[in-house]
């Protein structure tokens, strides 16, 4: 078999592998690319493959990084099976959904401009029709449970511990009387996050390729983190500023709710206004709600324990664009959560352009930034940043939390590596910038004796 690398090859975003043996192809993942113009700019079409013969797409998670470019698949001719976790198509089919709002969204306010200067309009990349295409072609994925996806291709799900439904995949290939397993992590939570249970390492393989967005370094700790960012809210409180907080609308926004909720619960902190202001998250919120079935066991106690009933009246979920502009006038103290995580996108990015110029206002950036996106501006530490054309001057203040993260820090990727380093794997290092895979792929080759290959965007290997 061989697998080609058609994204999170060198870069955290736009994940695609094609997979292509004897008997079958398929794709893990089809993701969008993230960050600046440059990175967008190729989300203009899908993974270079032939969609006529592709056998079926296989999703690891619902992040927009990993199936953002399932529609550009659907335009160009795709009509086989996409296939993921219960819970993971049903936050695909909202992620691409919204995605296609934020498109047209966009491309609506630049095709006024251009017809403005005499210019012709600049086609969508995909419509409606491509995004109900992909979501009416979705098939689930049960965990644990070997299932043949293509002639000769068996894919078994374990869980990956990063969101609500996400799983690395162990891809069995037969040919004859002869197997062979390749292992894709997908994206890998820490141990000990909130709501979804811990990663399930597979214990064997021929090949395991391995995401590696944190393998530098480790996250401060969660506990630590935590009790940084009630301090960070209870001092914001004394200026009566607004808290806004950029968010992912899947994962990271139960997450931060969940942890404000336990510490009002546990008096670490007043209740005060949370603000919803993303309808994305609140319909993902819903999502998770309906899956109980993958809740951790911390998250099922506090759910029976009935206390998120006490915080209904100060969660307040902000639908309406109207909801979200009246926020403008909303006094402060008061927490915002908005999307997108990045503020490249979303309603944040109208929030910070309100606020960033006031002393009193809070940012709490509590994920990963990639390159050239707004949020990585402000916390590399920039003056002024640029937000619809206009220049702000940066007088917030900036606080990183990095311990919030929902990928794995090194110390367990390698934890979760080492369940399988005894069977001596080839290691592919894929969805980390350099500066992470490097030291990861160094550790690996001291501690284990393996040398990872890192491949760059369109190179392969072959099993």
């Amino acid at each position: 078999m061989r697998i080609t690398f058609y994204g999170a090859a060198g870069g955290v975003t736009g994940t695609a592998y094609y997979c292509e043996s004897f008997m079958a192809r398929i794709m893990i993942d089809c993701g969008m690319f993230q960050g600046g113009r440059r990175d967008e700019s190729k989300n203009k079409t899908a993974p270079p493959v032939n969609y006529n013969t592709l056998d079926a797409i296989v999703l690891t998670h619902a992040h927009l990084d990993h199936c953002g470019r399932l529609p550009l698949a659907i335009r160009d001719g795709y009509r086989g099976p996409i296939f993921g976790t219960p819970a993971t198509l049903d936050l695909a089919a909202l992620v691409l959904r919204d995605s296609l709002k934020v498109q047209t969204s966009d491309l609506d306010k630049l095709n006024r401009m251009l017809v403005r200067n005499g210019k012709s309009k600049i086609k969508p990349a995909f419509d409606e029709a491509d995004v109900e295409g992909a979501i009416s072609q979705m098939k689930p994925l049960t965990y644990h449970e070997p299932f043949c996806v293509a002639k000769g291709m068996e894919i078994t799900v374990d869980e990956a511990g990063h969101i609500l439904g996400s799983g690395s995949l162990k891809l069995t290939v037969e040919d004859g009387s002869q197997k062979k397993s390749v292992i894709f992590s997908g994206d890998l939570g820490a141990a000990g996050m909130p709501i979804v249970r811990d990663p399930e390492p597979f214990r064997e393989a021929d090949m395991v390729i391995m995401e590696s967005t944190y393998g530098d370094r480790d996250h401060k700790p969660l506990q630590e983190t935590i009790d940084e960012a009630i301090r960070i809210i209870r001092e914001a409180m004394q200026t009566k500023g607004k808290i806004l907080i950029p968010s992912f609308a899947i994962g990271r926004t139960q997450d931060i709710i969940y942890y404000i909720e336990q510490a009002f619960r546990k008096g670490g902190l007043p209740r005060l206004p949370i603000y919803i202001d993303s309808p994305m998250a609140i319909e993902a919120s819903r999502i998770y709600m309906s899956h109980p079935e993958l809740f951790d066991d911390e998250m099922n106690e506090f759910v029976r324990s009935g206390e998120q009933e006490r915080d209904k009246g100060f969660i307040r979920p902000t639908q309406t664009a109207e909801e979200s502009k009246h926020l403008n006038e909303v006094p402060g103290p008061c927490i915002i959560i908005a999307g997108s995580g990045m503020c490249n996108a979303g309603r944040i990015k109208h929030h910070l352009r309100h606020n960033l110029w006031k002393s009193e206002t809070s940012v709490l950036i509590v994920g990963y930034q990639a390159e050239g996106t707004l949020g990585r501006k402000l916390v590399d530490g920039n003056k002024s940043v640029n937000i619809f054309g206009e220049r702000i001057v940066v007088r917030a203040q900036i606080h990183k939390l990095g311990g919030f993260s929902a990928h794995a820090g090194q110390t367990d990727l390698l934890k979760w590596f080492n369940v399988l380093a005894p069977d001596r794997p080839r290691v592919v290092l894929t969805h980390g910038e350099e500066k992470a895979r490097i030291p990861l792929a160094t550790i690996i080759r001291h501690r284990y004796g393996l040398q990872p290959f890192l491949p760059q965007f369109g190179e392969s290997v072959d099993l």
